[in-house]
């Protein structure tokens, strides 16, 4: 597949999945058992971070400046499994309103490291 059109999607699959998260979140907050009765809930995620996924692994794979070499990558992959973990804990029922708010602002974070990263292909989004 193309780059471009691998990048294309891969961008659009971060604002569904990004967007998708605070949807649900916001949901978490105020009834945290809602999201268990829709199924939309919780398959269109699951299939839109894969995706995801996917096209990152195959852009990787295209991308001329290799993986070794590229430090920015390293810490996005990093951010993206702390954004995971906080992003559980910010959906869970068994987890206090004060935690799941904290959790869920921690991983608009990192988030916002992911694609700060990846704009400036930079760890973190800091030029060093």
């Amino acid at each position: 597949m193309d780059y471009a059109l691998l990048k294309s999607v891969h961008i659009t699959c971060a604002v569904l999945s990004g967007a998708g998260f605070l949807a649900r979140a916001a949901v978490a907050l105020r009834h945290p058992l809602l999201l268990r009765r829709w199924r939309a809930a919780r398959v269109l995620p699951h299939a839109i971070d894969t995706l995801l996924l996917v096209t990152a692994v195959s852009m990787v794979f295209q991308w001329s400046g290799g993986f070794a070499e590229a430090g920015w990558l390293h810490a996005k992959i990093a951010l993206l499994l702390l954004y995971i973990g906080l992003g559980t804990q910010a959906l869970s029922p068994r987890r206090s309103p004060q935690a799941r708010a904290i959790a869920l602002l921690l991983a608009c974070a990192c988030f916002a490291l992911i694609v700060a990263s990846a704009l400036t292909k930079a760890p973190f989004g800091l030029p060093g």
